[in-house]
């Protein structure tokens, strides 16, 4: 296929978790694997919390220039964070600057209590806004995403957050068609808050062309996640990727699936369902899964093609499954080629 010249040539190479691909002008759905299994969002949970921030500012209870306040719950929150000290302020503009770009998990909960008044009410905030936004197989616990513990603090409480890959698009979707205005932030690589400058964890935007956000996210339960949209010829696509065993690996499979879907658009555009008619499909009594023992502790995840050379439920050259030819650039890719990262905490 053009575009995208190789897959991953591996023995090793593991069936990915969901994905999806949608056009946010229309709500096409170019491309969809598992797309309504119930997954751990992570950070991509501060999608919502930028798309309450935005709804805020637009109906005029909060402004860019009012300020959120450091307090005892945030400085409580575990990396990635910004660690300010008990008091500290920062301005709104900044706060979702940060909340994005260093997947901030102390500003998630002061963008919280700013907007909502308690992270309490917030999180009813967030359910609620999902419900009316069709997120039918999501429900938020948190502003930022990180796992809930029970009260001994070394074991997962029962109630987690929980999404989709459908979901995670509708959500990305709306952002973009009703505040376009805010779209520079999800394409920051990096921003300046005081002193520091902080960078962002979406490799695509400093790999593939086009690239122009929005949001990843990571937890050991959840894998690596990425809500990215990307342009080409004046056509914007946004692709969900869930649950991949690296930052480098949903960098690739969120590149093969835009590499797929600007190639295929001509023809799969007049065939395509819409997010809005095409039916919710989520098998019954299922349940996000736990990867911890997949993604950090080295366990091997399950081969695509077993032991008598026949192929797995998922294709091995599925949209997304692919890389660039070694040292080769994506077609139209004049960026640096994509590379493995370092990892780094949950973000």
């Amino acid at each position: 296929m053009a575009g995208v010249a190789a897959f991953l040539a591996t023995s090793h190479q593991a069936a990915a978790g969901p994905a999806l691909l949608t056009e946010p002008a229309t709500g096409l759905v170019l491309y969809a694997e598992d797309a309504d299994l119930p997954w751990r969002p992570a950070s991509l949970t501060k999608l919502m919390t930028a798309y309450l921030t935005f709804e805020a500012i637009r109906d005029g209870q909060l402004s860019p220039e009012d300020v959120v306040i450091s307090t005892t719950l945030s400085q409580s929150q575990p990396p990635s964070k910004l660690g300010m000290p008990l008091g500290a302020q920062l301005n709104v503009d900044l706060a979702v600057k940060a909340l994005i770009v260093k997947s901030a998990n102390d500003v998630a909960i002061m963008l919280a209590e700013k907007v909502g008044g308690s992270v309490e009410s917030f999180v009813e905030m967030m359910n609620k806004t999902a419900m009316r936004l069709g997120m039918t197989n999501t429900k938020f616990v948190n502003p930022n995403g990180l796992p809930v513990f029970n009260p001994d603090g070394n074991t997962e409480a029962p109630e987690q957050a929980v999404t989709s890959a459908r979901d995670m698009g509708l959500l990305a979707n709306m952002i973009l068609r009703e505040f376009p205005q805010y779209a520079g932030i999800f394409a920051l690589t990096e921003v300046r808050i005081g002193r520091r400058l902080v960078t962002t964890h979406n490799g695509l935007l400093k790999s593939y062309d086009g690239a122009d956000g929005m949001k990843t996210g990571f937890v050991c339960a959840a894998g690596y996640n990425v809500v990215a949209s990307a342009t080409r010829n004046g056509r914007q696509l946004v692709a969900v990727v869930l649950g991949e065993r690296s930052g480098a690996a949903r960098t690739i499979r969120a590149a093969g699936l835009f590499e797929h879907g600007f190639e295929i658009y001509p023809w799969k555009a007049v065939l395509a369902p819409t997010l809005a008619t095409w039916p919710v499909e989520t098998p019954e009594g299922a349940k996000a899964p736990d990867l911890r023992n997949i993604v950090c502790n080295g366990r091997k995840l399950a081969k695509m093609v077993n032991k008598e050379g026949k192929k797995g439920k998922r294709p091995a050259l599925g949209p997304g499954h692919r890389m660039p030819a070694k040292d080769k650039p994506a077609k139209g890719n004049k960026k640096k080629p994509i590379q493995a990262d370092a990892g780094g905490p949950a973000r």
